[in-house]
């Protein structure tokens, strides 16, 4: 029997393997999925996706399951609480950053019903589906993740730099970059 060819970026951990196969590239319209995983790409800035994804259930129980309208009430008892977890990415800046993110992610559901709505419009309401013969070319950001950047900056977001989107942009199934030799691989 013949292994499953998956992109190179995959090792040999469960946890990653599980992720490539069930998560990543696959089209995410859930708003509070879409906002747990904003939230992960930019607790990601510096560290690896793997340390990320092993620490992903913690994530969920320390910020309430990603509930925007608790997340928006945190106080600095909350902060330092979740400063003291051991089980999460300790990082004031990004701690903070939840909270905030939260704020601006509420104000566009308010001005444009959904989070979804707004985040898929940038790409037509269907998935890029890029054709990469190799992992080395896939790139960090592109013009759109530049675009998108700046745009939630403007409304308030942080942690959201070009390379965070574009990472964003693959986990939530807005780009699919499967490399053609992957048994994930759309492209025609």
């Amino acid at each position: 029997m013949s292994e499953i060819k998956r992109c190179e970026w995959v090792n040999s951990d469960k946890i990653y393997q599980d992720y490539h196969d069930l998560e990543w590239g696959i089209p995410i319209h859930d708003d509070k999925k879409l906002f747990e995983m904003l939230i992960l790409e930019g607790m990601q800035a510096g560290l690896s996706w793997l340390t990320v994804l092993k620490k992903r259930a913690a994530f969920r129980k320390a910020f309430d399951n990603f509930e925007i309208d608790e997340i928006i009430k945190y106080d600095d008892k909350k902060i330092e609480s979740l400063l003291n977890n051991k089980d999460i990415i300790r990082n004031r800046l990004k701690i903070n950053s939840v909270i905030r993110n939260a704020k601006a992610f509420k104000s566009v559901q308010s001005k444009y019903g959904s989070f979804d709505s707004f985040i898929w419009s940038y790409v037509d309401n269907m998935p890029i589906i890029n054709h990469w013969p190799i992992l080395k070319e896939v790139p960090a950001n592109t013009p759109l993740s530049d675009h998108i950047s700046k745009d939630l900056k403007k409304m308030g977001f942080n942690f959201v730099g070009s390379t965070i989107v574009y990472a964003f942009m693959q986990s939530v199934g807005m780009v699919n970059d499967h490399t053609i030799d992957c048994y994930l691989y759309k492209g025609k």
